[in-house]
């Protein structure tokens, strides 16, 4: 090993360090970043580094996204959006055994295709669908597991903010990434949804039906939920169709779910500059990550670290299937210590290059990154979307809440074994799609 690759490895742990004394991580990229660039190529190269690369590289218009993917779910979050759509699942599916819990699954997976946010998906309809489960006697463990599990759907269907990073570091097609999402993320929604109807069926206790709906109550629960679902088949649609660009369709996707949220006059008594400063503090997190990325890549590829390491695997000339099994089950073992976005950033200078030499779709596999960072938002000792469930209900014990994730733990598990075998299932939209 030689000694830019010494200097790659230690940069590498002391970024970890960073983050485990809670340095946020797109400073701490930034600092390691600088740092070892100077190292490796004197001061001044690291200077000039620092002072083109964060404004040339927010300065890209693809960027012009995030703000308005995150604007849009914020529009969506306060409009009311996501009770309508339980109370249309709920009037469908309530009356099955479980059905409650089905319907937050179902109405998680709709509420994700306009906010893009898993924490913002596990708390808005931890606030609508708790209280409904508890009413009925769901079993907490159940309840909880199901509103942690279904906030994860909100990085696997489209708009996704972690396609979006993913796009950008590995300058891949921002649009065919979000079309692949769509396909895994109802396939993993139904798996979802046959977990539970398997945990009540061995224990009816777990989660007893609901009442029965009318037919009437179903049709107008249906219609209260149309613009949302409108909302959702333009954006999504007008880019599979090519009607939009991927920029395009987020701008008109925010127009709407503003339109919308005036027109139900949600914007009122503060909300309005609320939306607004959450989104612009979102949008400037990303911001920051992904500058202290493109600084941090560039002290990796220089040090040589990425080229070893895939350069080593190569030598032990294993089936490509198996390597790819290795790097999945890194990142579930990364996942319990480490953010989402902070396991991307660090790990694709790394880890792209030796996927794509295995000959892998580079858009496929963003799907099943995804997916392992989704069982990350829910792995002990992090797992974000546990706490934010835990928030919701504080009388729950936490080690309650993580027994509770475990049958969706196994169902992300069968999904990415299922996409393994089937990859045209997260290819098909993408290899189809009119540009």
């Amino acid at each position: 090993m030689t000694g830019p690759d010494v200097i790659g490895i230690l940069g590498t742990i002391v970024m970890l360090v960073l983050l485990m004394l809670r340095m946020p991580i797109g400073i701490a990229m930034l600092l390691v970043g600088v740092v070892g660039f100077a190292i490796l190529n004197g001061m001044p190269a690291a200077l000039a580094m620092l002072g083109s690369y964060p404004y040339s590289y927010a300065a890209v218009y693809d960027l012009a996204v995030i703000p308005l993917f995150v604007l849009m779910g914020n529009c969506a979050g306060v409009s009311g959006m996501g009770r309508d759509l339980y109370n249309a699942a709920y009037s469908w599916i309530g009356h099955w055994r479980g059905g409650l819990a089905s319907a937050t699954i179902v109405s998680c997976a709709g509420f994700a295709a306009v906010s893009g946010s898993s924490v913002a998906s596990a708390v808005t309809m931890g606030r609508v669908c708790l209280p409904e489960m508890r009413r009925y006697d769901y079993d907490p463990r159940l309840a909880t597991g199901t509103i942690a599990a279904g906030g994860t759907l909100g990085i696997l269907i489209p708009p996704s903010t972690a396609f979006v990073v993913y796009g950008i570091l590995t300058e891949q097609s921002i649009g065919r990434l979000l079309l692949a999402g769509f396909f895994p993320g109802l396939l993993l929604t139904v798996l979802f949804v046959i977990t539970i109807m398997i945990q009540t069926r061995i224990a009816p206790q777990l989660g007893p039906p609901g009442p029965v709906a009318s037919w009437r109550m179903r049709a107008e629960s249906l219609g209260r939920a149309g613009p949302m679902i409108g909302i959702v088949t333009m954006t999504i649609g007008g880019m599979y169709l090519g009607v939009f660009t991927t920029s395009e369709a987020a701008a008109v996707g925010a127009f709407l779910s503003f339109a919308y949220a005036l027109w139900r006059k949600s914007l009122g008594g503060g909300n309005l500059t609320s939306v607004l400063l959450d989104s612009v503090k979102t949008t400037a997190m990303v911001f920051l990550i992904l500058i202290g990325a493109q600084v941090f890549g560039p002290f990796l590829a220089l040090s040589g670290l990425p080229a070893h390491v895939a350069e080593t695997l190569s030598d032990l000339a294993m089936p490509r299937w198996v390597v790819l099994v290795l790097i999945l089950a890194l990142y579930i073992v990364l996942g319990m210590f480490l953010e989402g976005f902070a396991m991307m950033v660090l790990t694709i200078p790394i880890v792209f290059p030796i996927v794509t030499a295995l000959g892998y779709d580079p858009i496929w596999f963003g799907v099943m990154m995804v997916i392992v960072l989704e069982m990350g938002l829910i792995s002990p000792p992090v797992g974000i979307n546990v706490f934010v469930v835990k928030g919701l209900v504080p009388d729950v014990p936490m080690g309650q809440v993580f027994i509770g994730i475990i049958p969706f733990m196994i169902a992300m598990a069968v999904c990415l074994a299922i996409l393994m075998v089937f990859p045209e299932i997260a290819l098909f939209l993408p290899d189809t799609m009119i540009n």
